[in-house]
């Protein structure tokens, strides 16, 4: 006799994720990261402005810029401690209404007091420097795991849209307004940083009444957490080398090779906005890409920037150093995306400010390092040979960071959802 076989349930697609775009806890924290990240690029350039303008020096100029990066330097590193010791929140509202404070001291001081600008600055980096881990921290307090990757790509394309956009507005406005004015409105940015980002959720640990180690041996505890994943010390050092030698050595020879092999300006302003419109086609493209083996696939595409410089060292068209310049743009967002999400995905929830500030410490500290030593170099053996160097080192890095052990996938396997994180 036979049997009637027992329905089946219909297999059904999973719902789609909702997108991260849709979510107004995020929306806030994305709009206050773009207003400091804007905030943070305006400042040189309105500077830039007022030395044209003839209200400050050039030697002024390198005075209070030099300030503005000491400033970040110090703070960074606390910001990272405060962020996991205390609420990210509050840690990213006292440090941008610092930011914020800062601007009509600017403001004050331009064409009067050039110590009052410096002291000025150095708060305005303090500031910035502060408030930049616990803006990762939070990222990862207000996202979920499986959408962070989208919101990661979604904050940095806003960061490059602002470079792209930015110095036509801001030259717009100048028109109208003069450089004090631009001063105050880089205060209002980071008023909007300061206000609009909501809480997050409460990190185990953050809020504990226990007394607490020393901002010293807090931050180290950050940096034990950072060692006990080989990947992220690979990452950090590749990345290190690309912005310390590469970034910089075409910072210094790009308007040079633009002037001398090309006879005009117009090759470094359109190489500079390739690789903003590269890195844009390169946030796109994570912000639903997953690759097999992610943290190769970011390490290839930290290793394109490798084109740059090697483009500057050959008597190409310039049709092809554009070309590379959005080759190595798509590439830095390759990497970029992917290691901010696993960051947040593998380190331990209470110490992953601290363990950001060390990305933000080291790649942001190097690179004036990198600047005051590349243009020498290129003036003693050449701009060919230096940059043959740090292409070289572009490649190379890169190359031998992805043979570190947990390199291939950013963490021990595929997806890892960070299982070893309560290990000592």
């Amino acid at each position: 006799m036979a049997t009637t076989p027992a329905p089946t349930t219909p297999r059904t697609a999973p719902p789609p994720t909702r997108s991260v775009l849709r979510d107004p806890a995020f929306l806030r924290l994305w709009a206050g990261s773009t207003a400091s990240g804007l905030a943070t690029w305006a400042l040189p350039f309105v500077l830039g402005l007022a030395v044209l303008h003839r209200e400050l020096g050039a030697a002024g100029l390198g005075l209070v810029l030099a300030a503005r990066t000491a400033g970040f330097l110090a703070a960074v590193a606390v910001g990272g401690v405060l962020a996991d010791r205390h609420s990210r929140r509050a840690v990213v509202l006292w440090s941008a209404l610092a930011a914020a404070a800062a601007a009509p001291l600017l403001a004050l001081g331009l064409g009067r007091s050039l110590l009052v600008m410096t002291l000025a600055a150095a708060l305005a980096g303090a500031g910035q420097g502060a408030c930049r881990p616990a803006f990762q921290a939070l990222t990862a307090e207000v996202v979920a795991a499986d959408r962070r990757q989208q919101a990661n790509a979604a904050m940095t394309m806003a960061v490059r849209t602002s470079t792209l956009a930015g110095p036509t507005m801001t030259a717009l406005l100048a028109s109208f307004v003069g450089t004090g004015t631009l001063l105050l409105g880089i205060g209002l940015l980071w008023l909007v940083a300061a206000l609009l980002p909501g809480r997050g959720a409460t990190v185990p640990g953050s809020q504990s009444s226990a007394p607490r180690a020393s901002l010293r041996a807090e931050f180290v505890d950050g940096i034990r957490e950072a060692r006990r994943h080989p990947w992220f010390l690979a990452g950090l050092g590749a990345l290190t080398a690309v912005i310390a030698l590469g970034y910089s050595a075409t910072g210094v020879a790009l308007p040079l090779v633009s002037r001398d092999r090309y006879g005009t300006g117009w090759v470094m302003a359109a190489a500079m906005t390739a690789y903003t419109v590269g890195a844009l086609g390169g946030a796109l493209l994570t912000a639903r890409r997953r690759p097999r083996s992610q943290g190769w696939s970011a390490f290839a595409g930290l290793a394109s920037y490798g084109f740059a410089p090697l483009s500057l060292m050959l008597p190409v068209h310039p049709a092809v150093v554009i070309a590379a310049y959005v080759v190595a743009g798509i590439g830095i967002e390759l990497f970029n995306v992917p290691w901010f999400t696993a960051t947040q995905r593998e380190v331990a929830p209470d110490k992953l400010a601290r363990v950001s500030s060390l990305d933000f410490l080291l790649s942001y500290g190097l690179a004036p390092a990198g600047l005051a030593l590349i243009a020498p170099a290129i003036g003693t053996f050449g701009a060919t040979p230096v940059l043959a160097v740090c292409a070289a080192a572009c490649f190379l890095v890169p190359a031998a960071a992805a043979l570190v052990p947990t390199a291939r996938h950013f963490g021990r396997t595929p997806g890892s959802q960070g299982v070893s994180r309560s290990a000592p």
